[in-house]
């Protein structure tokens, strides 16, 4: 769910808009210690690179905790689980594409065009970390009720955005249920398009995805 999403093995960039890249030859040659929410931030960081790399189900702790630069205890202050750690990510990813998505919206533009604007940057964002997102979108589905929840979270915070922009048209609303199936549709689209391999053409579903939209917020006719 970075600035955007990214992932490069010769470079260690930040994967997570609330944290900074930080080289990975100075992450133990720090003077004083970070703040507990760098911490959190170095491991979710940590998570995301290793997963990233080895995929979750080889991933163990002590990757997680060499790729961020900490401690095991550090690990374990913070997350009692692997898996935990993966929901953490998975919440804190989803929220920076949310946050692609919120940033993206111009008033200014027709609506069809604000909607089409904002689902490319959206699912531009996905697209750059392949791996990482087959992950996030996979692997969270099997981590039993934690994992449904959080993705239970994630989606009632987008279907919420996309009825705060609607109300804040002021021409046209949407129910609860319709703004959940166009979260549920266009997650759908994603899962297949990572399923057969096709990450890369997320921005191309922009398409469809802002003429389900378009149709189901359509005012209704005088």
């Amino acid at each position: 769910m970075t600035g955007t999403f990214q992932y490069q093995s010769s470079a260690r960039t930040s994967v997570l808009s609330s944290t900074k890249p930080y080289p990975a030859e100075n992450r133990a040659m720090a003077e004083t210690p970070p703040p507990v929410h760098e911490h959190r931030s170095r491991l979710l960081e940590g998570m995301a690179h290793a997963v990233a790399a080895k995929g979750y189900a080889d991933t163990t702790i002590a990757d997680i905790v060499r790729e961020a630069g900490v401690s095991r205890r550090t690990f374990y202050e913070h997350f009692s689980t692997k898996a935990e750690c993966l929901i953490a990510l998975y919440g804190a990813a989803s929220h920076n594409a949310l946050g692609v998505l919120r940033q993206s919206i111009d008033p200014g533009q027709p609506w069809h065009t604000q909607v089409h604007k904002a689902l490319t940057a959206y699912l531009g964002c996905m697209a750059q970390n392949p791996v990482l997102m087959r992950t996030l979108f996979i692997e969270i589905l099997g981590l039993g009720p934690a994992g449904l929840q959080a993705r239970r979270r994630v989606n009632q915070e987008i279907a919420d955005f996309i009825q705060g922009v609607l109300a804040s048209k002021g021409d046209a609303t949407l129910p609860p249920e319709l703004a959940m199936a166009i979260v549920g549709a266009i997650n759908e689209l994603v899962l297949q398009a990572i399923e057969t391999d096709r990450i890369a053409d997320l921005p191309a579903l922009a398409g469809p995805g802002s003429e389900l939209v378009s149709r189901l917020t359509r005012p209704p006719a005088p």
